[in-house]
């Protein structure tokens, strides 16, 4: 440790901002009064002591003095590189300061005491390794400065002081840092200080060299991508105008784009915020290539183009008749909308409450009756543009309301493609297999559709990519769904249900003669002239060889036929023109495969035995025939209960159970062995298994099974039925009657039992169908036994006793 020694009475010179340390040499402006003053009374002082004129350094920061100053010598007094008189003065040694006295001159005179710094030898290792330190950081310091010529005289020091107090020449030190040093007094701990000040000092220059170097090298980049873009530029040019286009900016090209255009106001003031973006965007920005994809969807936007509908209300009824057979819910449903939208043209109500009179229809039915072209003929005959929508197996919100504009790859939804594929705000969309629509983790596509398919809100539609309102008012929405059921309730509410249940016989054979022949003549590159199919044998193509709702097995049929007889007469196996009659088909294309029950032998027939009936239902496909099979277990092997099969659902296996309690409470008074039912095993199968199957239609069927089983009377084979049963016997209204009898026709089955309630239904069935149907309507189960059920043979139960029920009415 440092120990004072030696009291001293020295001239004070002050140092404003500046510290001095010993060992360092400063030279002085002696133009100064105070540091005049002081040199001047340290010479007067010299007279009478031996050796040099002494002064004490002492900083004053702020005005006030350090307690510490530095016995410093006058070594030289002369005039300094500008020519002003100055004074060289070397620092000694440290001198704490005492109390004020008097002396020679002007000066400032004070007491102080000389601290002595001296450090034992030899030195203690940490002490050594210290030193080590401080003389490598200050060696790469002084290398990186250039300062070669300093490196060796600071190695040379070895005195612990000394080496501390060589920091005062060090530039980056602050006043409050060098007066710290100077009181210090103890010589290891002031080295360790200054050790420690340009450890810091080495690590900010690191940190500050490596962010010069970044940033220089970002400059460089900068510098060459902006030489190379000039130089892009320049052969841009020389290309513009070799081709002799006009010069001009992308940014202001894009800016006389969005103000020659016609947009609305509010999508003009949003492109041109955009266009401002992009001026201020730096070319390499991926914000710029987002500006300029979202500008360019703007401008192909028609955000002012209409087609003028066609307001011949009898030739846009001639063309969809000329296009489509049948269909004719959906013909009168147009036709309206075309006569009320010319009435409120002409009355100048086209835009009420900023709203259009735009229509959303929902088509309805099973596959192939023609629900997606019959949106194409509607455009047809509106004299709109027609675009098709997908949304078979969509599952993303953003494919209906668009991705945000910061997604990588972002797109508007489909909604927004099919306005701009159109290229008019008008045109009719087909939304096509809405209801297999689906939802999971990225949204739901049907929610966001109940915005788009709503009249009241269309007119406001944003799209997540544009982010402006998008007018939809005026579109034709045309829907197009298998089931029903399968679209969300609120959904649906917002559409307008328009059902197509299937053709009858006679219509598919129209539409084959009409659409579908020359169609297929074509594409099989035979001419009119060279294939005629007579209609007898388009009516069994119909009738036997395919069994749908709709005609696109049909068609299917016929093209098959027509690749036949082309392949053939390539052959040389037949001569052309040549006409097709039913008795050609089978040579053709093979036997039929729908051959109705009816023309089967009897003994082959499904209700040839006791115990099954012919039910009614409907499908995806559309209306179908269903077969019941009841039996009972041997009452020796088989245990009590009832046993359901193929593959049915909670509704229809609660029916049953309603079948079997009726039977039960009611057999005695039907006369059946109802004891058979309490001792055996009962079981009722659905045949195709692999089908799923629910619904309360069957309930009658399932009855009339049972009771056929138990009376050992045979249903009639050209009976089918449809109706949900009570326990009480009451037959209650069902769905689906038009499906279900046009199923029975194709079927061949001539006398069908609906329910009583049902009745208005038979309006929607074609007349042609009809006339081929012996309908009845019944109220009780126990009508449909006595129409259901073949008469008594001998050896059988007796006949159902019916005569206090009266006669059911017969359609």
């Amino acid at each position: 440790m440092a120990s004072t020694s030696t009291p001293l009475t020295l001239p004070v010179l002050p140092l404003d901002g500046e510290v001095v340390l010993p060992g360092m040499v400063v030279p002085l402006d002696l133009s100064d009064s105070e540091v005049r003053a002081a040199v001047e009374a340290a010479q007067a002082a010299a007279r009478t002591t031996p050796g040099k004129p002494r002064v004490l350094l002492v900083p004053r920061i702020d005005g006030t003095y350090a307690h510490t100053g530095v016995l410093g010598t006058v070594e030289q007094v002369g005039r300094l590189a500008d020519g002003d008189p100055g004074a060289l003065i070397r620092g000694r040694g440290r001198v704490r300061i005492g109390a004020g006295t008097t002396g020679p001159g002007a000066a400032l005179w004070v007491e102080g005491t000389s601290v002595d710094e001296t450090v034992p030898e030899p030195l203690p290792g940490q002490v050594a390794e210290l030193v080590k330190e401080y003389k490598a950081l200050a060696t790469a310091w002084l290398r990186k400065r250039g300062a070669w010529q300093i490196v060796d005289r600071v190695q040379a020091i070895d005195d612990v002081s000394a080496l501390a107090d060589n920091s005062g020449y060090s530039p980056f030190l602050t006043t409050d840092q060098k007066v710290e040093l100077l009181e210090t007094t103890d010589p290891v701990a002031r080295l360790k200080l200054a050790t420690q000040q340009l450890r810091d000092h080495l690590a900010e220059q690191d940190v500050a060299e490596t962010i010069a170097k970044d940033v220089q090298e970002g400059v460089d980049k900068q510098q060459r991508e902006f030489l190379l873009r000039r130089q892009l530029e320049a052969v841009r040019k020389e290309l513009r105008e070799l081709n002799g286009e006009q010069e001009g900016e992308e940014s202001d090209d894009y800016r006389a784009r969005v103000e020659a255009a016609d947009l609305p106001e509010k999508v003009r003031e949003a492109a041109l915020k955009e266009v401002d973006k992009l001026e201020r965007s730096s070319d390499q920005s991926p914000e710029g290539s987002w500006i300029r994809t979202w500008l360019d969807t703007v401008l192909e936007m028609p955000w002012n183009e209409r087609t003028e509908d066609a307001y011949d209300i009898q030739g846009a009824k001639a063309v969809l008749d000329a296009e489509h057979s049948g269909l004719e819910d959906v013909k009168e449903r147009i036709t309206e909308y075309l006569a009320v939208r010319k009435r409120r043209n002409d009355r100048g109500l086209g835009v009420v409450g900023g709203r259009r009179g735009g229509a959303v229809l929902a088509l309805v039915g099973p596959p192939g009756v023609g629900k997606t072209s019959l949106g194409e003929s509607v455009a047809h005959a509106m004299g709109r543009k027609f675009v098709r929508v997908a949304l078979g197996g969509v599952r993303d919100e953003a494919e209906i309301r668009g991705h945000r504009r910061t997604y990588v790859g972002a797109l508007p939804g489909r909604v927004v493609r099919a306005i701009k594929e159109a290229g008019s705000m008008n045109p009719v969309v087909l939304l096509d297999e809405i209801d297999k629509v689906g939802s999971d983790f990225r949204g739901d596509p049907a929610a966001a559709l109940l915005e788009v398919l709503d009249p009241a809100q269309n007119h406001t539609f944003r799209d997540h990519y544009l982010e402006v309102e998008l007018d939809l008012s005026d579109v034709v929405f045309l829907a197009t769904a298998n089931v029903l059921e399968a679209i969300p309730e609120a959904l649906a509410d917002r559409m307008e249900i328009v059902r197509l249940d299937g053709y009858t016989e006679d219509e598919k054979v129209v539409i084959a003669r009409d659409h579908l022949l020359p169609r297929q003549l074509e594409r099989a590159g035979l001419d009119k002239d060279e294939v005629t199919l007579d209609e007898s044998a388009l009516r069994k193509l119909a009738g036997e060889y395919t069994r749908e709702a709709g005609v696109r097995n049909l068609e299917r049929s016929v093209a098959r036929l027509l690749r036949k007889i082309a392949a053939q007469h390539e052959l040389g196996e037949r001569e052309l023109p040549f006409t097709v009659t039913d008795g050609d088909l089978r040579d053709l294309i093979g036997r039929p495969h729908h051959v109705p029950e009816s023309a089967q032998d009897p003994a082959e027939r499904r209700t040839s035995v006791p115990g099954v009936a012919t039910g009614l239902a409907v499908t995806g496909a559309g209306g179908d025939v269903l077969y019941v099979e009841a039996s009972l277990a041997d009452p020796e092997t088989g245990a009590a209960g009832l046993t359901l099969t193929g593959q049915l659902g909670d509704v229809m296996k609660e029916s049953a159970q309603i079948a079997l309690s009726f039977l039960r409470s009611h057999g005695a008074e039907l006369e059946l062995p109802v004891g058979d039912l309490k001792d055996r095993g009962v079981h009722i199968h659905f045949p195709a298994g692999a089908v799923p199957k629910d619904g309360p239609s069957a309930g009658i069927t399932m009855t009339t099974a049972l009771a056929s089983l138990l009376s050992g009377r045979l249903v009639r084979t050209d009976v089918a039925m449809t109706g949900e049963v009570s326990l009480t016997g009451r037959v209650l209204p069902i769905g689906g009657v038009k499906q279900k009898l046009l199923a029975a026709h194709r079927a061949g089955v001539t006398t069908v039992i609906i329910p009583k309630r049902n009745e208005p239904d038979l309006d929607d069935v074609p007349a042609e169908v009809l006339d081929k149907l012996d309908v009845h309507a019944v109220t009780d189960v126990r009508q449909v036994l006595e129409l259901a059920l073949s008469p008594a043979t001998n050896g059988a139960a007796p006949e159902v006793p019916v005569a206090a029920m009266g006669a059911p009415p017969r359609l």
